[in-house]
């Protein structure tokens, strides 16, 4: 699968699929045996860590070796081989729209689930526009496991969690080991070193260190260097006789080329000069974009950039026994964060003559503006017309703080207080201006309007600064502050068999600053003291009439349930929940008062969910299964549809994940079948008793893998079922399956070389489209999972 993230190491692409949990070390003798899945002591989202048998909650886990041969190429591509979540993770590096178990995503991002580094979030909003919370992190060597929460005891567990925790947990140096690892694309451009090591440097003091740097065009033909950056991380841990105390660092700086939907068939078929699983609007010929910045200043701005987070953070965590069965526990991070956001939109692929016309008047023609056949008459009938989503994030900062205080008081009974407060900054510029392209990947080419008597209506493709075909929708300035405060109490007991365990938090928050909208006047861009077409009129920021942004939100989120162990083998559960999500800058241009207030109503959105579940082990594996039923309230807005949403949506359905092992096989997959509808829609009642979009009834991956003495190959699938691309109903995607390879060759006994192939039959697989019926010209704009891509991967161990 020509996946966008460079190369993730390539140890396994394949495994990208498959599961969380892959087989132990690779270096294990074949006859060693795999820990149970069953056995594993959880630590996120849960109120007293337990193992998975003994918990009320539907988790995974992914241990350090079992990254270390199945890590996945993306991010928001590890996380399809999570039961019942849905990742959309077309987009490439980042920008993945994340789902689960039918919770929507009417917009785009990660809504209802949080990602975390270290038990703390990412961003405190999961789904900022243009700012996903998946974009500011990248999965790397430092990783040691990555563990999920689905439903459960999340929503009290952290802020605007309702739907799920994904943890990523780092590396701390107890191993004494370190590995560098090479990865090279065979068929695409990349290359990618990741490097980590840890040791003890006393007796009481240890350390980790790792990250990756990378460079190549990637997956799809940019015709330039998209993918260029890296990461560091470091942790410093010292150990006392009580407790610990761990100091954090983490430097990313990357940037990656963002994918956003583009032309094609109806059913995914590429066009005659457009391949959809190759090629993207990106070009060599469209690297500079220029206008006003977010003061009105003339600047440009550089679609190389594509999704260029920039993150300096410090965090601390301390973990203490008090005594008379008392510990504390309390996490801290900061974090300065910026980047860009800088991608081409196809707003419209249609008429050539309609679109020229459309700017120009009747008679207008068309000419190359650059590329091979610059100054040549245009003369196709198709033309795109662009957006160019370009996007400055001046500061996403943070500061966030989790403090527990647990009391033990028996063996098996304990209660935890806590209190958790964070201040998210969203200040951001929106600065979109509107091109001509023609129809066609690999670089194509811009393309300039003339008037029928000649006037020159563009300049180098670009007719218009701003959006006027949106209505100038999409030059906006937010400057705004997001305060959330949460205490909370669980309560934990176990009686022989069973153990019950509840919890509740209250959130409140204050949302205070201020946003601007667009503002037209005349000026001269390029400085060349005339004023052309396009400078007549230029959209800037309104930064002299700004809105106010002043209201505040509360809710009370609780979660209650109970697990069961029939046997040593055997386990059912229960649990009920109930949580919200508090709204952030997706409120601003519609929901906001003149004052700043917003209605409670549209503050945050409320998730109910009711699940039950069995865990049975086996000699040789384990099953787990879990039924769940959700109520859940979307207030959202999009931005290629400059729409609004106010729903309430329902869904059912039954989450497997399992593990066998047989000789030297190892088969491991997961299942998810969701019955979902819009239940209820404020705006768009037609919509009643549709199935959302993108919701398939069934989401699957599956692995098999022969282990051998000196290697590994196998086979993994990750697939979907049919699913409507809107909320109308008719646009259907066709379901697929994505089948990737791998194959290893242990050279000596610290190297390794690995050999992937994803997307091994070139598998068109379509994730979203903006159309939501076939348009007359049967062309829409769509993602699809990128085209095969093979790499090989250098590891040593040290």
């Amino acid at each position: 699968m020509r996946t966008h993230n460079p190369t993730w190491f390539a140890l396994s692409a394949i495994a990208l699929a498959v599961s969380n949990q892959t087989l132990a070390e690779e270096q294990q003798a074949n006859t060693a045996k795999p820990q149970n899945e069953l056995e594993k002591i959880i630590v996120t989202g849960v109120p007293q860590r337990r193992t998975v048998m003994a918990s009320s909650v539907s988790v995974s886990s992914i241990s350090a070796e079992q990254i270390n041969v199945s890590t996945p190429r993306t991010t928001a591509e590890a996380f399809r081989i999570l039961p019942g979540v849905r990742s959309e993770s077309t987009g490439g590096e980042g920008n993945a729209n994340i789902a689960v178990r039918g919770l929507p995503v009417a917009s785009g991002g990660a809504k209802f689930l949080q990602l975390q580094e270290d038990g703390l979030p990412v961003l405190q909003f999961g789904d900022i526009a243009f700012g996903n919370a998946d974009i500011f992190m990248r999965l790397d060597s430092t990783v040691q496991s990555v563990e999920s929460i689905r439903g459960g005891s999340a929503s009290t567990a952290a802020s605007n969690a309702p739907g799920g925790i994904i943890n990523f947990i780092s590396k701390t140096g107890e191993s004494e080991s370190g590995s560098v690892s090479t990865t090279f694309g065979l068929d695409y451009d990349e290359f990618r070193t990741d490097f980590e090591y840890g040791t003890y440097l006393s007796d009481s003091v240890r350390f980790h260190v790792g990250g990756f740097v990378r460079q190549g065009e990637g997956p799809r033909n940019t015709g330039y260097t998209g993918n260029k950056g890296g990461q560091i991380k470091a942790n410093l841990t010292k150990e006392f006789d009580n407790g610990y105390v761990r100091l954090y660092l983490k430097h990313l700086d990357d940037r990656s080329t963002s994918y956003l939907p583009m032309p094609m068939r109806s059913n995914g078929d590429s066009l005659a000069t457009f391949d959809s699983l190759e090629d993207t609007p990106h070009s060599a010929y469209f690297i500079k974009t220029q206008g006003l910045g977010a003061n009105n200043e003339i600047r440009q701005g550089d679609m190389r950039d594509g999704m260029h987070p920039q993150v300096d953070s410090v965090g601390v965590e301390a973990s203490f026994d008090l005594g008379n069965d008392w510990k504390i526990e309390n996490r801290f991070r900061v974090a300065n964060v910026k980047g860009t956001f800088n991608s081409p939109f196809p707003a419209e692929v249609g008429s050539s003559t309609s679109i020229a016309a459309s700017i120009a008047g009747e008679g207008a023609t068309l000419k190359y503006a650059n590329g091979p056949h610059a100054g040549s008459a245009f003369n196709d009938d198709t033309l795109m017309r662009i957006h160019t989503f370009d996007v400055e994030m001046r500061d996403f900062g943070s500061i966030v703080n989790d403090t527990k205080l647990t009391k033990a008081l028996s063996d098996d009974t304990s209660v935890t207080f806590g209190f958790y407060a964070s201040e998210q900054t969203i200040a951001m510029s929106w600065l979109w201006n509107s091109y001509l392209m023609e129809l066609q990947g690999d670089n194509a080419a811009l393309v300039d309007v003339f008037a029928a008597d000649g006037t020159v209506y563009s300049e180098n493709g670009l007719y218009a600064y701003g959006t006027p075909a949106w209505g100038n929708c999409c030059q906006r300035n937010y400057d705004t502050d997001y305060s959330t405060r949460a205490p909370y109490l669980a309560i934990s007991s176990q009686f022989d068999d069973l153990t019950l365990d509840a919890s509740v938090r209250y959130d409140s928050g204050e949302a205070k600053g201020t946003y601007a909208g667009a503002v037209v006047s005349q000026r001269d861009i390029n400085g060349d003291g005339v004023i052309s077409k396009p400078e007549e009129q230029v959209a800037g920021i309104d930064i002299a009439n700004p809105s106010a942004v002043n209201y505040d939100w509360s809710y009370t989120s609780y979660s209650i349930g109970a697990n069961y162990q029939i046997n040593p083998s055997q386990a059912v559960f229960g649990r009920v929940s109930e949580g919200a999500r508090a709204n952030a800058d997706r409120l601003l241009f519609g929901k906001v008062n003149a004052d700043g207030s917003v209605a409670k109503e549209d503050a945050i959105d409320e998730v109910t969910q009711y699940e039950f579940g069995l865990k049975q082990r086996f000699d040789n594996g384990s099953l787990f299964a879990t039924a769940f039923y959700a109520e859940t309230e979307e207030q959202n807005f999009e931005a290629t549809s400059q729409k609004f949403f106010d729903r309430q949506y329902e869904a059912k359905g039954i989450e497997l994940e399992g593990v066998y092992f047989v000789g030297s096989f190892d088969f491991r997959g997961n299942m998810t079948w969701t019955d979902a509808e819009i239940a209820k829609d404020a705006l768009t009642p037609e919509v009643v008793g549709n199935t959302p979009r993108r919701q398939a009834d069934f989401i699957y991956s599956l692995m098999a893998r022969y282990n051998m003495e000196q290697g590994a190959v196998g086979l993994s699938f990750i697939g979907t079922t049919d699913a409507y691309a809107q909320d109308n109903n008719d646009l259907k995607f066709d379901g697929y399956t994505q089948v990737n390879a791998f194959a290893s060759y242990d050279i000596a006994e610290n190297l390794s070389v690995s050999l992937n192939i994803n997307n091994l039959f070139d598998t068109v697989g379509l994730t979203e489209a903006e159309e939501g019926s076939v348009p007359a010209n049967d062309i829409i704009r769509a993602r699809s999972i990128n085209g095969r891509t093979s790499s090989v991967t250098l590891n040593y161990q040290f």
